[in-house]
């Protein structure tokens, strides 16, 4: 679930302090991520400390720490809108493409199971 949490949060988020998250990643181009499967799951495991990562994905995954529970919690209340349009397109990639990896992410950033309900609510918004 954090997955997407992680790479959207990842691509948008270095300020967790801040009105709303850098857009430092604003303009990352997706595209090539979501339609290589084998990129896809190497960020997985990257961000689920079972795989390597890139160079790129190592410093996404340094602010998600602070970031991904914050934006779980408000339901991505920092975000601007082209960084919840990320988040959405990232998310629901990975859930369709990579089920399992995505359960893991979402156990992993919320294992209480606190914050499901309205995420997914925000994730099926339109943009």
């Amino acid at each position: 679930m954090a997955t997407v949490y992680i790479f959207i949060f990842a691509t948008i988020s270095t300020l967790v302090l801040a009105e709303f998250y850098s857009s430092r990643y604003d303009d990352f181009d997706i595209q090539p991520l979501l339609e290589n499967d084998r990129i896809l799951l190497s960020y997985t495991k990257c961000f689920l400390d079972q795989g390597p990562c890139t160079p790129e994905a190592k410093d996404f995954k340094k602010f998600l720490s602070e970031a991904i529970p914050e934006a779980l919690e408000t339901t991505c209340g920092k975000c601007s809108p082209k960084q919840k349009q990320l988040i959405r397109k990232v998310i629901k990639a990975l859930i369709e493409k990579q089920p399992q990896a995505w359960e893991q992410l979402v156990e992993k950033y919320d294992t209480e199971k606190k914050y499901r309900e309205s995420f997914n609510k925000f994730i099926e918004e339109e943009d």
